[in-house]
C-alpha cells in the first residue's frame, strides 16, 4: 500500500463532531436496524484511519459506532454499526449524492464527510488492503490465494441489511453493517463447505475483522448467474413451469446439508429439544398476533400445529443450516447449476441464535414458502404451479440427502407455519398490501391437513 494506515489520533473529539450528522444520516440508511426508534447518543468502539486524513487528498475513517436508542431489553449492548467514511476538503460533483455532510467543529472541521464506499479511489484502496493480510490498528486482514491487482469497484444497491461493492466482475466484497462479537456465518459456514469439498457455495478468498467480530468477506463474483426469485417470477410471466429448477435446487440444497454435517458437529434431534423449538414458535406467534390482530382468528389452529412439533419424536438431526433460505439466496449459473449464497441467517436475530445448530428442515420450509410467495406474484394466483414446485423441490433434496422431508410432516408444517406468522409481521409494517400472501399460508396452514 503506498499509503500508511493508522489508529487516528484523536477518536474522543471525532466523535462529537460527528454526531450531528450521524443523528441525520444513520437512520435514514436501509441497514440501519433500529428504525421507529428515537437515537440517544453514540459511543465510539473504535476508530481507524484505512487512508490517512492529512493533506488536501481523501481520507478514509473505518469506525465501528454503538448507536443507542431507547427499549434496549436490560444488560444487552447498544447495537454496534460499521462506518467508512470519506474525508475531503472539496467534495467532487460526481460524489454529491454520497455527501453526509459538513464538520463544524473538532479536528476534521470545515472537511466534508460521504459514503467512502461510493468513492473508486476508497473502495479500490480498501480492495488492496484485502491483498495484504496483517495488522492495521484492530482490524486484521486474511486472505486464502493471491489476488489479482486492484480491479474497478461498484456498489451494488440491492442489499437490505449490508452493504456489497463488486470488483471488476471477479469478486464480491459484503460489508457487515450491524456487526456483533462472534463468528458471522456467511463467514465461518462457506469456510466450512470449501473444506468439506462443496462448490455450492463460493469459497471465501479474503476477510476482515476486529477482535471476534467480522466485518467483511470477499467472494468470487458469480457474474453470469441469475437469482433463483427473478428466474420463478420470469417463469411465471410466461406461463412456464419450474419444476425442474426446484428439483435441481432441492439437490443442491440437500448437497450443502450434507457437508454442513460432515465439517461441523451434528446431534440427534430428541423430542426435549423438540418441545423447546415449539415452545419458542408459540411465544413468536404470541407477540406476532398482538402486533397484527389479523392473525388471533387463527391463533388456535396456529397453536395445534406448532403443539404437534412438539411431540415429534425421532425427527432427525440438529445442524448448522443456511438459516434464511429462500429463492433470492440462489443463483443458477449460465450451465444450469445452482449456487448458494448469503449465509448470515436473519440478521435481526441475535448472532448466538444464528449460529445455533437447527433442523434442516427449517430451510427446507424457508425455500417452500418462497415458492408461495412466487406464485402469489402472479394474477390469477398459479396455486398449483406452488404445489409442484414444492413437491419437486422436496423430491430432488430426497434423491440426494436420504431423507426426504415430507417424511416428517408435523415438524414440516410447524416451520412453515412460524415462517409465515415472521412474514405477517413482516409485511404488516412494511409492505401492508403483500400481507395478503402470508395471510394467504396461516389461513391454510392452521386449518386441518
Amino acid at each position: 500500500m503506498p499509503e500508511t494506515a493508522s489508529t487516528t489520533r484523536a477518536p474522543d473529539a471525532l466523535l462529537p463532531s460527528l454526531t450531528p450528522l450521524l443523528h441525520t444520516w444513520l437512520p435514514r440508511q436501509r441497514w440501519f436496524a433500529g428504525k421507529g426508534r428515537r437515537v440517544t447518543g453514540f459511543t465510539l468502539d473504535a476508530a481507524t484511519e484505512l487512508l490517512p486524513l492529512d493533506g488536501t487528498g481523501p481520507g478514509l475513517l473505518h469506525l465501528l459506532v454503538r448507536v443507542e436508542q431507547p427499549g434496549r431489553p436490560a444488560g444487552t449492548p447498544a447495537d454496534c454499526y460499521q462506518l467508512l467514511l470519506g474525508v475531503r476538503t472539496q467534495l467532487p460533483p460526481r460524489l454529491g449524492p454520497a455527501l453526509i455532510g459538513r464538520i463544524r467543529q473538532g479536528p476534521l472541521a470545515g472537511r466534508a464527510v460521504y459514503e467512502g464506499l461510493r468513492d473508486p479511489r476508497l473502495a479500490g484502496l480498501l480492495y488492496e488492503r484485502l491483498r495484504t493480510p496483517g495488522l492495521t490498528g484492530p482490524l486484521r486482514f486474511h486472505t486464502t490465494t493471491a489476488l489479482p491487482p486492484v480491479l474497478a469497484p461498484r456498489v451494488l444497491d440491492a442489499e437490505q441489511s449490508n452493504s456489497s461493492l463488486v470488483y471488476g466482475d471477479s469478486f464480491i466484497l459484503k460489508i457487515f453493517r450491524r456487526v456483533s462479537p462472534g463468528a458471522n456465518p456467511d463467514l465461518e459456514l462457506p469456510l466450512a463447505l470449501a473444506g468439506a469439498g462443496c462448490t455450492r457455495v463460493p469459497a471465501p478468498v479474503a476477510w476482515f475483522e476486529t477482535g471476534a467480530a467480522t466485518l467483511g468477506v470477499l467472494q468470487p463474483y458469480l457474474r453470469d448467474s441469475r437469482d433463483g426469485w427473478r428466474l420463478a417470477l420470469d417463469a411465471l410471466a410466461d406461463g412456464r413451469e419450474f419444476s425442474d429448477e426446484a428439483h435441481a435446487l432441492g439437490r443442491a440444497t440437500a448437497e450443502v446439508h450434507l457437508a454442513l454435517a460432515t465439517a461441523l458437529p451434528t446431534q440427534r434431534l430428541h423430542r426435549a429439544q423438540t418441545e423447546r423449538l415449539a415452545a419458542a414458535m408459540d411465544q413468536r406467534l404470541a407477540a406476532a398476533a398482538q402486533a397484527v390482530p389479523a392473525l388471533m382468528p387463527y391463533v388456535p389452529g396456529l397453536r395445534a400445529v406448532l403443539a404437534a412439533a412438539g411431540d415429534a419424536a425421532g425427527a432427525g438431526r440438529l445442524q448448522r443450516v443456511h438459516g434464511d433460505l429462500h429463492l433470492g439466496q440462489t443463483l443458477r449459473g449460465a450451465d444450469g447449476g445452482w449456487a448458494v449464497i448469503d449465509f448470515e441467517g436473519e440478521p435481526a436475530k441475535p448472532l448466538d441464535e444464528r449460529r445455533s445448530p437447527q433442523p434442516p428442515v427449517r430451510d427446507i420450509a424457508g425455500m417452500l414458502r418462497s415458492f408461495d410467495y412466487a406464485a402469489r406474484t402472479h394474477r390469477p394466483w398459479n396455486a398449483g404451479w406452488a404445489a409442484r414446485c414444492r413437491d419437486a423441490y422436496c423430491t430432488g433434496y430426497a434423491e440426494v440427502s436420504g431423507t426426504d422431508p415430507r417424511a416428517a410432516p408435523a415438524l414440516l408444517r410447524a416451520y412453515e407455519a412460524d415462517k409465515a406468522i415472521y412474514e405477517v409481521v413482516y409485511e404488516a409494517r412494511h409492505r401492508p398490501d403483500w400481507l395478503p400472501v402470508p395471510m394467504a399460508a396461516v389461513e391454510r396452514l392452521a386449518g386441518p391437513e
